[in-house]
């Protein structure tokens, strides 16, 4: 068990919204908060931070503010303009994929691959390429549309790596000292299980979270994909279907 999986706390269903707590070695705590399919969100040091945020996957009205919101893609099930309005407040930042900022109705930050913000004191996020690979996949999310997965960083010693709609990649070859990632598992748009291997296998981050693995036609079975990246990780999985 690496140092990281032992300070993760219970997670608790007390609440409307399940959640993993983790003790930074700082002694400040992050809390990762599991919404349904691609929308997450993080707390760190009193900030908000939203990814993907669509409003079938949570009630955002009734949640937190947003510090800053993180959008991957132009998608519906990653873009919702709805949510995001129930979440702004006039200091949020919005970091948005090239496409989704050329439709967003307000303010908001263009990332492009390989592009660096640092939306809050404390915080950084590096914008990487998302994309497909596959020839019969192509049209899905291709690469000349410059989608985004991006890594958070936080001042207290931690990095999450969130990949937006992608299968392996050159990209994540550069990707280095991720403690967390949250990487797509949806077929047949992305990932299959033995491509999430792959990835895992890459980037080598320390705890993995499959995500956006069930609103399609073809739902990962999740508990054998724990038992295929077991030997490279530790997967813990939650409800992002």
């Amino acid at each position: 068990m690496s140092l990281l999986s032992r300070l993760f706390s219970s997670s608790s269903d007390a609440g409307r919204y399940p959640f993993d707590d983790i003790t930074l070695p700082d002694g400040s705590s992050l809390r990762l908060t599991f919404f349904a399919h691609a929308s997450i969100a993080i707390e760190y040091r009193g900030l908000h931070i939203y990814v993907d945020p669509v409003g079938q996957n949570a009630d955002y009205e009734s949640l937190p503010k947003a510090d800053i919101i993180l959008v991957t893609h132009s998608h519906y099930d990653h873009f919702d303009m709805a949510a995001i309005d129930a979440l702004k407040k006039g200091s949020t930042a919005i970091l948005c994929d090239k496409t989704s900022a050329e439709s967003f109705s307000g303010d908001c930050f263009t990332m492009l691959p390989g592009a660096t913000a640092r939306p809050a004191d404390g915080i950084t996020v590096d914008a990487v390429a998302a994309y497909n690979t596959s020839p019969e996949q192509l049209q899905f999310h291709p690469r000349q549309r410059e989608d985004c997965g991006y890594v958070i960083g936080f001042e207290a010693g931690l990095r999450i790596y969130i990949s937006g709609d992608t299968e392996p990649i050159d990209e994540m070859r550069s990707l280095h000292d991720i403690d967390i990632a949250f990487i797509c598992a949806n077929q047949p748009y992305t990932m299959k299980p033995e491509q999430v291997r792959e990835a895992v296998g890459i980037i080598r981050p320390k705890v993995l979270y499959p995500y956006h693995f069930g609103q399609v036609d073809e739902p990962t079975d999740v508990e054998a994909l724990r038992e295929l990246l077991s030997p490279l990780t530790e997967v813990r999985l939650r409800p992002l279907a």
